[in-house]
């Protein structure tokens, strides 16, 4: 954790994706799929933010004791590429330090099913942490979720608004499964623990 942010400081985790039930199952949208899992985990569900353009729970993860974390989970209502506004509007609103951000998202250089996790870094040329980094600057925690490249000459546009293929999808809620596993850790141990742990 960075040594200026409070220890008592909420951590805001943000599922990357579309909504609306046709986005539901795209590549694009496997940051919601950890987001709806992790809120299934602490026994929430999400609702509307307020003014924010955005779904939230709030609640608690980690054991009882000075791991435990207060956490706001996430889904922009936005559409990705201007994902940043909503975000920045809970970032204010719960008092969230840019350090306690944490954006789950696709991630088209990685395999499908692997992880990575880092803190900082560019955009990729994913439009949803583009419009983040915009709105707050780029020193947030990112859980890359792989879903390879597009076959033969698809666009990549193309490729991310796809659902996942039914061989894919055999494996799909394991890799969802590991990935909120990931973000626990990362919250509740740290960068350093979760990327040994996690980035296979």
């Amino acid at each position: 954790m960075d040594v200026t942010t409070p220890a008592n400081a909420p951590w805001l985790i943000v599922g990357l994706g579309n909504p609306g039930p046709e986005y539901a199952m795209n590549r694009h949208n496997v940051g919601f799929m950890v987001a709806d899992l992790l809120a299934e985990r602490i026994g929430g569900r999400f609702k509307r933010a307020g003014k924010a353009q955005a779904q939230v729970v709030e609640g608690r993860i980690g054991p009882v004791g000075p791991t435990n974390r207060r956490v706001v989970l996430a889904k922009p209502m936005s559409y990705m590429n201007l994902s940043g506004g909503p975000v920045n509007a809970l970032r204010d609103f719960y008092k969230v330090p840019v350090a306690n951000v944490v954006a789950v998202h696709d991630e088209l250089d990685i395999d499908y099913g692997v992880l990575r996790l880092k803190l900082g870094g560019g955009d990729n040329g994913h439009n949803g942490l583009k419009s983040m980094t915009k709105a707050f600057g780029a020193e947030y925690h990112r859980v890359r979720f792989g879903i390879g490249r597009p076959p033969g000459r698809m666009q990549v546009a193309d490729f991310v608004l796809k659902d996942f293929s039914s061989a894919e999808r055999k494996e799909l809620d394991y890799f969802v499964d590991r990935a909120a596993d990931a973000v626990e850790c990362l919250v509740i141990e740290g960068l350093e623990r979760a990327q040994s742990t996690y980035n296979s």
